[in-house]
Parts: structure tokens; sequence; C-alpha cells
């Protein structure tokens, strides 16, 4: 029988991926497919796709099947095959399903869908294997090589087979080293190999691991490939490991923010689920969350347990703890909480004050102005150095549309008053504490709109009958 053969030389060749994503999860307990729980705030599947684009593949081919449609719509973009792999019967029908998508040149780079800390160059490095002809496995020396496929190696130290864990015989369960899922080989070798998989294992199921016997009987050299940090080959199977890989990537991010001049306070309280850009002299305090995109300007100070998404903050503000900033922009030298919220639209200038229990949306609040209490300053246009009393409420919803306010500079507004919508307050006008304003109220002057005080003599409070 003539054995298939790599051509002499690769170098130029084209890479193709293939990434496996249709495993059940049935560990993870849940009715989302695997692939598509988030690590820091994104698909585990994205992050291993960012790896594959990194080596600039020719194509990458998405094996998927339990939850197929949700993943497809999830991460659907260019260069991106999805086939589906029905019913599932292993890991070698997988590539063998996929390959059936992608070109016979070139090598080929397999990796599992629920390795999100592998990184590029290490795919990188297996595909430049692979170019010479060679089948590239990556493995790993983990503490703990229960439930995974360990590295059989012969007398010379060459790699011989990969035997699963539900297989492996008892000497063979103590070995450490083990297969990672990730591998690489010759396009045409590979397509070769796993035609020829059969299901000899107690689960009737196809294994791509079997390659390595393909591969060595056919002389073609098997390369290992250890990995340096064994924690960039980890998958996830459980909630308990999803959890663990969080905590590595945090404190990854954590780190590099740290050694680039930003202080934070404990890494291991400390969350980004997006990106987060910041500047000189940052300090963030514990148990914060970004998400989204967060740029923080120099000596922005962040206390406790505040969340920012999709937030902008100028340099020189403080945001107090337990505060929320969501679609937020905050100037220069501001300061916000603590326990306030900005939501979408909110937009202060620099030198504002926001206290405790402010609540603002799809307002802007002009240079110097103040709310440092109980108030909700909703769809308005608030000028430069206007002061909102404690209480203070912009009436903006009818139950049918929204309307604005307009304050205009140095106005003041009293504590516990309702500014009714649409309505104007001049510059520099004063509204009584407890008015109900519902026309606009003239620049310069004291507006008071509330009931004339009263009192009833002789009324009593009704009482209770005694029981």
């Amino acid at each position: 029988m003539t054995r298939p053969r790599a051509p002499a030389t690769m170098s130029a060749s084209p890479v193709h991926v293939v990434v496996m994503a249709a495993g059940l999860g049935k560990r993870m307990r849940s009715a989302r497919p695997k692939v598509l729980h988030a690590i820091a705030g994104r698909p585990m599947l994205a992050h291993v796709l960012d790896a594959a684009r990194a080596i600039a593949p020719a194509g990458i081919a998405v094996v998927v099947g339990h939850g197929g449609d949700e993943v497809e719509r999830a991460l659907a973009g260019p260069g991106l095959v999805f086939v589906r792999q029905d019913p599932p019967r292993g890991t070698g029908d997988a590539v063998r399903v996929a390959l059936a998508a992608l070109p016979r040149d070139g090598v080929t780079v397999v990796v599992n869908g629920d390795t999100p800390l592998i990184p590029g160059p290490l795919l990188h490095a297996l595909a430049g294997r692979a170019a010479r002809g060679r089948l590239a496995l990556l493995t790993a020396h983990v503490p703990d090589p229960s439930g995974l496929g360990r590295v059989v190696r012969d007398g010379s130290g060459s790699v011989h087979r990969i035997v699963e864990d539900r297989d492996a015989s008892g000497p063979e369960r103590e070995i450490g080293e083990i297969y990672t899922g990730v591998l690489a080989a010759p396009t045409a070798l590979l397509a070769a190999w796993v035609a020829k998989l059969v299901p000899h294992n107690a689960q009737n199921e196809y294994y791509l691991t079997d390659v390595v016997a393909s591969a060595v009987a056919d002389g073609v050299t098997v390369d290992a490939v250890v990995a340096p940090d064994e924690r960039d080959a980890r998958g996830i199977n459980d909630r308990v490991q999803l959890a663990e890989v969080e905590r590595i990537v945090q404190r990854r991010l954590a780190e590099t923010l740290m050694r680039a001049g930003t202080a934070i306070a404990d890494p291991a309280r400390f969350d980004v689920r997006g990106s987060l850009e910041c500047g000189q002299d940052v300090s963030i305090d514990v148990g914060c969350v970004f998400e989204g995109r967060v740029v923080l300007g120099d000596g922005v100070r962040v206390g406790p347990y505040c969340v920012l998404r999709d937030a902008e903050v100028g340099p020189g503000t403080e945001v107090l703890a337990c505060s929320m900033l969501d679609g937020a922009t905050v100037g220069a030298n501001a300061r916000v909480g603590p326990y306030a919220r900005l939501r979408p639209g909110a937009e202060l200038d620099d030198d504002v004050h926001v206290g405790n229990f402010v609540e603002v949306k799809a307002s802007t609040l002009g240079r110097g102005s103040k709310a440092n209490h109980l108030a909700y300053v909703g769809d308005a246009t608030v000028g430069e150095r206007v002061n909102i009393g404690a209480g203070t409420i912009t009436a903006n919803y009818d139950g049918a549309s929204k309307h604005r306010t307009v304050i205009g500079d140095d106005a003041s507004i009293g504590s516990n008053a309702v500014l009714v919508a649409p309505v104007e307050i001049g510059a520099g006008a004063t509204i009584a504490g407890g008015s109900t304003i519902t026309g606009n109220a003239p620049a310069g002057e004291l507006t008071v709109a509330r009931a004339k005080q009263v009192t009833v003599a002789g009324w009593k409070r009704p009482a209770k009958k005694p029981r």
C-alpha cells in the first residue's frame, strides 16, 4: 500500500485551522452551549478564535453540534465556516467533518473551543513544525492529569501514542505529561489518517489521538511541543474550571496594568469584562468591575465596588464607592458618588459633583455644577455652576413621551423640587425648595410654586380602637 506523503517543503503553504466546538458540555449543567460561557466578558470560543486569527490562517472551520445555531449567531464573522457534526462521534470524526469544508493544501492546526487561554504563538509554533512534514502535538506537564489523555513515549523519548484516561492502564495513568487536544499536521496527511480511524474504544467514538499511531506507522516524525505554562492549554469542562480560568485571565490583566503603572488594591478582586485603558497614576480599589470599553484618564481614582461599563472618565476625577457608570462620560477633576448611578447618555463636564444616591440619565451637566445627594436628573441640559438640591427631580416622562428640562447657568434649584418637563429654568434663577415647576422660570428671579401652609386648629389624628 502506498503511504501518503507530505510535500518536501511547505514553508509558503497556507495554514488552516479547525476549532472543535461541538461538545455537549454536560458537566456545565447549562442549556447554553459550553463554548458560549464567558471568560472576561466574552464567549470562551471568541478567545480561541482570536488566537487562531493571530496566525493569519487561510480559513477557519468551526465544528458545532449541540446549540450550533446559537454558536453561529454569536460568533459568525469573516473567514469562518461552521460545519455540523451530527451525531457527535468523537474528536476524530469532528476533524473529518471539518476537513471536508477546507482545502487539502498546506497544514491544518486543530484546537479545542474550550481552551480560551491558548496563545497564538503556540499555534504558530505547531504550524511551523507541521510545515516541515511532521505531526506536531501540544503537550503539557500538569500536577493532576486525571481525566486527560496521556502522552506515551518510547524508550528513546519519542512520542509513541496518546491514550485516553478512560482507556489507560494503571501505569499509564501515572504519566504526568498530557495531550492538550491541540495538534498540527500537513492537511493531506491528516485527512488520510482520520479517514482510517476506527472506533475501537469503550465509547464507540473516533479518537483524533489515534492519528499518532498512524503517523508512527507511516514513518512521519511526531513532535511534542511542551507548553511553557500548562495553564495556557487548560480546557474547561465545568463551572469550577470556568471560574479558575477566569481568575487566571483576570490576574494576567491586572498584572499587565500594574506593570504599566496602575495601582490595583487587590488583583484577586478585580474584573475586566471588555477593555480597560488607564492613564498614569490611576488607582483602583477592591471589587471593581469594568465592562465594555472603559477609559480612565491620568490620576483617576476608583473607589471600592464600583461598576463601569462603556464609560470614559477624565483626569483627576474620583469615583467613590459603590457607584455605577453605564454609557457615561465624565470630565476632569469631577467627583461621582458614593452610590451614584450614571446611565447611558450622562455627560458630566469638568469639576462636576454628583453625590450619593443621585441618578443621571441622558443629560449634560455643565462645568462646576453639583447635585450632591438624593436627586434624579433625566433628559436635561444643565448649565454651568448650577446647584441641584436634595430630593429634586426632573419629571421627564408623561406616560407616553419623554420631555426635556433646560436649566441655565448659575441657577439654584432648592431641595425637594419637581421640574415638570418640558420646562426651562433661566440663567441665575432660583427655585424655592418644595416647588413643583410646571412653567418656565425667568432668569435671575425667585420662583415659588407650592401650596400655602395651613394649620387646622383642633384636628385630631384618628386613633386605633383598643382590642
